[in-house]
Formats: structure tokens, sequence, C-alpha cells
């Protein structure tokens, strides 16, 4: 029987660890993931988990640390955000490139400058192409959730993983949520036995040797491969979960899709805001719907085109901006998936909510009007839109 707990997402996220536990947990506090590391370590210390807590001098150490201790056959987890995710950067891409399933919680937030503590994906989206899977969380629930999948997903993919959830909005505020039993985790994700690790004392390897040029392609072509062949395994990993807590979970979610003309794709805890609206909306008489991206690497890019087809205007909200001079990223990856399914939809970009600027229902209404208007054209004339930015 699933126990009924009221949790902030970062303790849901840290009692996911604590059910998972793992080997090793190397860590350094930024706001606002800093509480995951601190209530697992108050696990620590009271005995309740086994693991070997690293408390580090920097977020790339940290990452440091989980990769030798990942290396040597452990299985490891950490948390950050923002600044911190960026001062990883080097070591992300050694531990996907080395193929390590670290999972690593992200409470998303602004990445400098200005300086700025709230909530934006900056910091996931700036790490994209990192050879991470990255999981994305509506609220306290997926958190929760997620991070328990995530272990399994990483191991079996021999990929890391990334479970993204929104800062203060999602880290810090106060849900109902369903915890499964210690058991039911422990059995979910098993013990871990990885196929080569450095202190396997029958056979002798080597990890992160140089690669000349053909050696270096080739293994970032495997590399690759791994993040589409990854989909099945995020796939055959949801099915299990969804055995054990009645709670399912794909590549996207759909919302009120069925008979919707127009569509609105986000990501996160301003899904939430969205679904109210559009059910206002629909006491309008506007069919509009809402498709949430669970899993943006690897790009679920067929079952984002069979969703939208059809609709007659799209908007992408982006709550992170390239400065590419054409769109977010969100929007960029959308809009090409759709063309290479052959899906022709009239399509804007919003940027909203950068460091942590409300997005309000009265935005999202403006959103969907801006489709009915669009639908009516036939065609998008709007270029890349900020919501919601107070001009001075």
């Amino acid at each position: 029987m699933s126990i009924r707990e009221r949790l902030s997402g970062n303790e849901a996220v840290a009692t996911a660890m604590k059910q998972i536990n793992p080997d090793v947990v190397a860590a350094y506090p930024i706001t606002p993931s800093t509480e995951i590391p601190q209530y697992f370590s108050n696990f620590v210390a009271n005995g309740t988990v086994d693991t070997h807590f690293i408390p580090v001098e920097s977020e790339h150490s940290a990452m440091s640390a989980c990769i030798g201790a990942s290396s040597a056959g452990a299985r490891v987890m950490t948390a950050t955000s923002s600044q911190g995710l960026a001062l990883m950067y080097e070591m992300l891409n050694i531990a996907s490139g080395l193929r390590l399933p670290i999972v690593i919680s992200v409470a998303n937030r602004a990445i400098s400058a200005p300086l700025n503590i709230h909530n934006d994906h900056s910091d996931s989206m700036g790490v994209r192409d990192s050879g991470f899977i990255q999981l994305y969380c509506e609220n306290n629930q997926e958190a929760y959730d997620n991070a328990i999948m995530a272990v399994k997903i990483a191991e079996k993919a021999k990929l890391p993983v990334m479970v993204c959830f929104d800062g203060f909005i999602t880290s810090h505020s106060i849900e109902n949520i369903e915890l499964l039993e210690d058991e039911k985790v422990k059995s979910f994700v098993g013990d871990f036995n990885p196929e080569e690790y450095l202190l396997d004392e029958t056979r002798n390897i080597s990890i992160g040797p140089l690669d000349l040029q053909k050696d270096f392609f080739r293994h970032r072509a495997i590399l690759s491969k791994a993040m589409v062949d990854s989909k099945e395994i995020i796939k055959e990993v949801s099915d299990e979960f969804y055995k054990i807590s009645s709670r399912k979970y794909d590549f996207i979610e759909k919302y009120k899709m069925d008979d919707a003309i127009f569509g609105i794709v986000a990501l996160n805890s301003t899904c939430g805001t969205i679904k109210e609206t559009i059910d206002e909306l629909r006491e309008e008489g506007i069919k509009i719907g809402l498709v949430k991206p669970r899993c943006f690497r690897p790009l679920p890019q067929n079952e984002l085109a069979d969703s939208l087809k059809g609709l007659k205007a799209l908007a992408v909200m982006d709550k992170a901006d390239s400065i590419n001079g054409f769109s977010g990223p969100l929007y960029s990856e959308v809009t090409s998936a759709l063309f290479k399914n052959n899906v022709c939809v009239p399509s804007v970009n919003y940027i909203y909510g950068l460091g942590g600027v409300d997005v309000t229902k009265e935005n999202i209404k403006k959103v969907c009007y801006d489709l009915v208007n669009i639908a009516k054209k036939g065609k998008s004339e709007l270029d890349l839109q900020y919501l919601g930015l107070e001009e001075e």
C-alpha cells in the first residue's frame, strides 16, 4: 500500500535517494538544490542508509568524485543547480563519454549574469547535449518517481541521467504525494552489478585513455546510438514502475489533445498553470490542449509529431533562451521533429519566466488567443515573443 505524505520536492527526492540507498553521494551545496544533500546527510548521520557521503569543495569536484566512484563500481547519485551544473560541464561530458550510470537531480535555476537564484531552465538546457538522458518533472510526485526510475534507466542504458524540476516552485513547495514502501523501491532498483569496473580483481581495465581521430569518432557515434537505444529502456522501466505504483509515465503527456485544434508544448511546473487555463478556455469553446514532454533527451520526435499533427496553430513555450537570434531550445527541437515527420503546423515561440518571473493564467490566455488569430490567417506572422516582459 502506498504511503501518503506531505513533502517538498527536495524532500521527496532525498526520500527517494534514501530508499535507493546508493553507495556514494558526492555533493556541494547550491540554492535551490542544497536541501537534497542536506536532508540526505541526515539519513547518513543517523544510520538510515550506509551511503558513503562525500562533502566536496565545488560542484566540479562533486561530479569528479561521482565519476571516480562510478568507475570503481559504485551506484552513485548527486544534486545541483544553475552555476553548479555549469561548473560541472567538463565532467558531465566525461561521465557520459565513459558510459557511467550517474543520477543527478537538478533543481532548475537561472544561469548568471546577472546573478539570479530563481527558476528557469537555462541550466539544464545549457547542458542538453552533454550526453545525459534528461527527464523533466511537473510536480513533487514526478520528481520522486523519476528519481527512482532514473537509477534503473541509467544502469540499463549505461548513460547518466538528469532529473530536472523547477527550483523553489517544485523544490521548496510542499505537496501531498504518494511514496512507495522501502522494500518495493529496493526490489525495483535491485542490486547494482556493473559489467566492468576498476575494482574488479578478475579483470584489468583502463578508464579514460586517449582516443585519436578514428577511435574518438567511433566512440562518439556509439554514445549517440546509446541515446537512441535508451528510448526502449525508458519505456521498459516506466512500464515496470507502473506495475508497482499505478502511475503511468510515457515520453510525453497529452492533456485534452484528442479533439484539440490548438496546442501548447511546455515543460515542468508551468504545465499545471496551463492545464487550469485550458479548462477555463474549454468553457469558452476554445479547443486547446497541452503536450508535456517528460523526456527531452532522447528527444521523442515521433511521439511529438504524432501528437501535434492536425493542429491549426501551435505555441511552444521556452523557459530558456538560446540567444541565437531565432528561438528557445524547446521550440527549435519541436519544430525540427515536426519537419522531419512531414508535419506542418503554423507555430510561434514564447520565451517566458526567465529569472523566475511568474507566468499567470492571463499570460497563457494571451498565448491561446494568439493561436486563434494564427489559425484564422492560416499562418504565423508572429516572431519570437517574450511573454510577460514588462517594458520600462
